[in-house]
């Protein structure tokens, strides 16, 4: 509930700040008083776009805060989401705009998105304008209307459980179904890759191996003769390394036994010798293993060019990539080969979802049609009373594909008069009528739930006299059990009918023209209404007329 509406430098208002009792509330006004931007600031408090327009003239910037009771909305897990300050007694909302256009948007004093201001606003406030009357036309709002009064959120949200289980299989057959499709083209050309790398006989750490021995074998007269002068150098029988070592180590170990140093360096030299040994016998191990065999060459050239050749084909760098490859197109291949078994299996899936979609789906057309004969029969009572005697209205549910909010297509039809075929609501309604239609409605929807603040602008429009009654009385009956309506309106049958009456007004004053709004006293209100009833000049009987509707309506 809307408690209290702060505005500061907003267009044409310096400062306002007004208070908002729970029931039924009017706004009264002259056209072109501001009615429209005491709107246009609630708007901005429900995430609408900001404008520098906005700003007062002069201005640095303009304020709009609302002070709301939220302990009937449930809000609490939305303000734990986003990490919100909550108090269910005092929601602060307020929304600043800044001449340079920046804007910020704040919730119990934490900054938050325009976004998510709308996210809440959505749930504190109704703002009910002349153009919402086209919702009447759209099908998920007539939709709505009867789930809302069919209570069936539970049903419907089985439904839409299973709804997406369905889809996400059928998606999934359908995916599949085309990836057999796009496969069976190129079936054969993955077949003569998979069996040209078959053949190859890849194997891992191959390609490192047969470098290393066409590098040996394409410098083996090098590496011989290398090796051959080495393991002279290390074993030739008297001059060699070894066997000068070796009689190093002896020369030394005789001295001992008078000068005990050489012996430490002889059992060095004597390790020296062994290591050297093992050497020169490994020189000449190796030296006998090198042999330039041209035909093995030739093989090993031919092995590496097939290996850089796929390599190159298949845009890789290594065998083991070129073994992924391999391994994947036999996967896809088998895929294909089992592609109608495992095609078979998806559709299955599919069809058992669907039945279950259509079994759920039959449940929520069945409640749905007993709202709907509900609805049908609170609408007409209310139009005929809001003067519309002959009126026909009928929710008509027709079958229609599966889809997220069920099987069923709800369409209003209407007739204002006898003979007269009903037809869609939007065709052939006019603007009183359909304004009618959606007062009725909301008037239905607040007594199944709890619906936000509402606020009419100007729904009264083309209509009076005993209609405009039961029309005051209708929002009046809304605003009952601690709920809030708030109704901008010309009619003094309406302004009368308010537990509270606030008047816009808009006055010259030394620094331009200002928009003003008060709340108005007994003695106020009578003159107002009376001003509405006689005009700009405000007779003795339009007063006592004023004061006739006054005492009839409490």
């Amino acid at each position: 509930m809307l408690k209290q509406l702060y505005i500061k430098n907003f267009t044409l208002i310096d400062e306002l700040n007004v208070e908002f009792p729970s029931g039924f509330s009017v706004i009264t006004g002259e056209t072109g008083a501001g009615k429209s931007i005491i709107l246009g600031a609630v708007s901005l408090l429900l995430g609408n776009r900001a404008d520098t327009k906005q700003v007062k003239a002069g201005e640095q910037r303009c304020v709009v805060e609302a002070h709301f009771d939220i302990s009937r909305y449930q809000l609490e897990p939305f303000f734990e989401e986003n990490d919100i300050d909550y108090d269910a007694q005092d929601c602060i909302v307020r929304r600043e705009v800044n001449a340079n256009g920046k804007s910020r948007a704040f919730i119990n004093d934490t900054p938050v998105s325009a976004t998510l201001m709308r996210e809440l606003g959505e749930q504190l406030v109704d703002i009910h304008s002349q153009h919402q009357n086209l919702l009447v036309s759209k099908e998920d709002f007539q939709r709505s209307v009867v789930d809302i009064i069919a209570a069936d959120k539970p049903i419907l949200d089985d439904y839409q459980q299973k709804y997406r289980e369905f889809r996400t299989a059928e998606k999934a057959y359908e995916d599949f179904k085309e990836e057999i499709a796009r496969n069976a083209q190129s079936t054969d050309f993955m077949q003569f890759q998979l069996s040209e790398l078959t053949d190859a006989k890849l194997q891992e750490n191959e390609q490192e191996r047969l470098e290393q021995q066409r590098d040996t074998m394409s410098h083996a007269e090098e590496i011989k003769s290398s090796l051959y002068e080495a393991e002279t150098l290390l074993s030739a029988d008297e001059n060699g390394i070894v066997a000068a070592t070796q009689k190093a180590a002896r020369l030394l170990q005789e001295l001992t036994r008078f000068y005990p140093v050489a012996g430490e360096l002889a059992e060095r030299l004597n390790s020296c010798h062994i290591e050297l040994k093992d050497i020169a016998g490994e020189v000449e191990k190796e030296l006998e293993n090198i042999d330039f065999d041209p035909r093995q060459l030739e093989i090993i050239h031919q092995r590496l060019d097939l290996l850089y050749s796929l390599q190159q084909k298949h845009q890789v760098d290594s065998v083991a990539e070129l073994i992924a490859i391999r391994d994947e197109l036999s996967r896809k291949i088998g895929h294909i080969e089992n592609s109608d078994e495992e095609l078979e299996k998806l559709r299955k899936e599919a069809d058992a979802l669907k039945q279950e979609c259509l079994k759920k789906a039959k449940k929520l057309t069945s409640v749905r049609s007993k709202a709907a004969a509900q609805v049908e029969k609170e609408v007409e009572n209310r139009l005929v009373a809001l003067g519309i005697p002959n009126v026909r209205f009928k929710v008509e549910l027709t079958e229609k594909p599966l889809s997220a909010d069920g099987a069923d297509k709800i369409i209003f039809l209407f007739s204002a008069n006898k003979g007269t075929p009903m037809q869609p609501v939007s065709e052939v309604a006019s603007g009183g009528e359909i304004a009618r239609v959606m007062l009725s409605l909301k008037a239905i929807i607040s007594g199944a739930v709890k619906l936000p603040t509402i606020i009419f602008d100007e729904i009264d429009t083309g209509v009076s006299g005993r209609v405009a009654e039961k029309m005051a009385q209708i929002m009046r009956e809304m605003g009952d059990n601690d709920r809030q309506v708030i109704s901008i309106t010309h009619l003094p049958q309406i302004a009368a009918s308010g537990t509270a009456h606030y008047r816009v007004s808009k006055a010259e004053t030394s620094t331009g023209t200002q928009t003003k709004m008060a709340r108005l006293s007994p003695e106020e209100r009578i003159n107002e209404i009376a001003q509405m009833l006689s005009g700009s000049e405000v007779t003795n009987e339009a007063i006592a007329n004023a004061k006739q509707l006054l005492k009839a309506i409490k």
